[in-house]
């Protein structure tokens, strides 16, 4: 019955807007243009349609010139490897006595995913886990040329890195939109190289927006889109209808490998702080420090703090004399919106947070004690220790090998771990060194060796430097404290 009824009242409406039109006016326009003026009302010429196509004409309306402006600045990324090969008969005593140990040669692992060019002197925004590990990256335009490119910048935890090709003309540009104006619903393509098979362009909706826990990095502010994105297709273009790129396409959801229209996109916003990282020679993204530690409003907790609903990000921790400190924060307040946008759970604070400029003052909405405030925090940068200094541990020890350095929410947060974390962490590790014979990592945090309780780079590098034949270390990784004893 409901159908029936909306018939006769757009009719009634639309007679209504034509009565007016004067006989030339109304020989310009057809049934879908009246309507059209009818749904955009005063504010078309400011806000963008969103209306449902009119008649088989709209129906038949191509994304082909959409696809000419944007297509040529996606380019495709090969990235390539040498890893070692172990030999079947390594660690054979009968091999070994006969044959000696004889080193297999590396072999080549290669990599191809998707990339799109974000300004004109070259700077490329591809996926981190297009590019991890790799000995070489080439990027190669719709046109059919390759160029050596150079790593400015990678985030594992965002899962993006920021390439930089040099060429004798400027190179078309895919300029990056507001990924916050995006509606569920919306219509996207996504450009990309899935398989290998050459470039090639999907289309569909935004399925949702500030996906969580999607098991790809860290990030937890996806946009979710139906548009076919396979294997290949990883660190592509996702285009809004206003020619925008309002997304680098990451990841899907799929039991068989192929696109089953679960699709995840990191936002463009991120993607442009990132890129003003690089920008700025950042070889890291630096995210700013609010001195605060946040976790979820479960139902409990809701119910506990008067409030209808679970959303927020509830402070966990306050850092003394931090920016949140000085704002008035307090363990147990619950973060409601930042800068006037909603905030449903950390990840989506840690987004906003991360978009806003190093130098700014955010404007947080805060639940404390069942009343709503406004208290202004200052966005700065994460705070070094009192000692800067990276060491490279050296001599006989499982330690030798290893580059290590006190942490400071600084060091931290380049080493993806909490800013309240404190020690001395593995930083990197130099290859074929003891220290990656026995297994250590970057981000593992050195607490205790032979009985010494590691608080300096200075202490772990005294330590490592005893005459020893066994070594009993303590170290952190993942929230996890692993003993060790070897006799080396």
């Amino acid at each position: 019955m409901r159908r029936f009824l909306l018939v006769p009242v757009l009719l009634s409406a639309m007679l209504a807007v034509s009565a007016p039109v004067s006989a030339q006016d109304s020989a310009g326009k057809g049934l879908a243009d009246a309507l059209s003026d009818l749904l955009r009302g005063d504010d078309a010429a400011t806000e963008p349609v969103r209306r449902v196509p009119f008649g088989q004409a709209e129906m038949q309306l191509s994304f082909a010139p959409l696809v000419r402006e944007i297509a040529p600045a996606v380019v495709n990324v090969y990235a390539s490897q040498q890893v070692q090969a172990r030999s079947p008969f390594a660690g054979d005593p009968f091999f070994e006595q006969f044959f000696g140990r004889r080193q297999m040669p590396p072999r080549v692992q290669s990599s191809l995913g998707s990339g799109v060019i974000v300004d004109e002197s070259g700077y490329v925004v591809t996926n981190y886990h297009v590019i991890r590990d790799a000995d070489e990256v080439r990027v190669a335009t719709a046109d059919g040329r390759e160029f050596q490119s150079t790593i400015l910048l990678k985030d594992e935890s965002l899962d993006l890195a920021v390439l930089k090709i040099d060429g004798s003309e400027p190179f078309p540009v895919a300029s990056l939109g507001d990924s916050d104006a995006l509606q569920v619903g919306d219509l996207v393509l996504a450009i990309g190289n899935p398989f290998g098979v050459g470039q090639t362009t999907t289309s569909g909706i935004v399925s949702g927006l500030a996906r969580t826990h999607i098991g790809v990095s860290d990030f937890g502010f996806f946009i979710q889109t139906d548009a076919a994105i396979n294997p290949g297709n990883s660190g592509g273009a996702l285009v809004s209808m206003g020619g925008e790129v309002i997304g680098i396409n990451t990841a899907i959801f799929s039991r068989t490998g192929g696109s089953i229209g679960i699709g995840f996109a990191i936002p463009s916003n991120m993607v442009r702080a990132v890129v003003d990282a690089a920008r700025g020679g950042l070889d890291y993204f630096e995210r700013p420090f609010v001195g605060a530690a946040f976790e979820n409003v479960d139902a409990t907790m809701a119910e506990a703090l008067g409030m209808v609903r679970p959303h927020g990000a509830l402070v966990r921790s306050v850092t003394p004399d931090g920016p949140a400190a000085k704002a008035g924060l307090r363990p147990g307040d619950v973060v409601l919106a930042l800068n006037g946008a909603a905030i449903e759970h950390p990840d989506a604070l840690g987004y906003r947070l991360a978009t806003s400029p190093i130098g700014s003052v955010a404007e947080m909405t805060v639940l404390a004690q069942e009343r709503e405030r406004t208290v202004e925090v200052e966005l700065i940068r994460a705070p070094e220790g009192e000692s800067t200094a990276e060491i490279i541990i050296d001599g006989r020890s499982p330690f030798a090998g290893a580059k290590v350095a006190a942490l400071s929410p600084r060091l931290a947060q380049r080493l993806r771990l909490s800013t309240e974390a404190r020690g001395v962490a593995v930083v990197d590790i130099l290859g074929n060194s003891p220290a990656e014979g026995f297994g250590l990592r970057p981000r593992d945090i050195v607490r205790e060796v032979n009985g010494e309780e590691i608080d300096t780079a200075e202490k772990l590098r005294d330590v490592a430097a005893g005459q020893s034949r066994w070594w009993r270390f303590t170290i952190e990784r993942d929230g996890r404290l692993l003993n060790q004893v070897l006799r080396y």
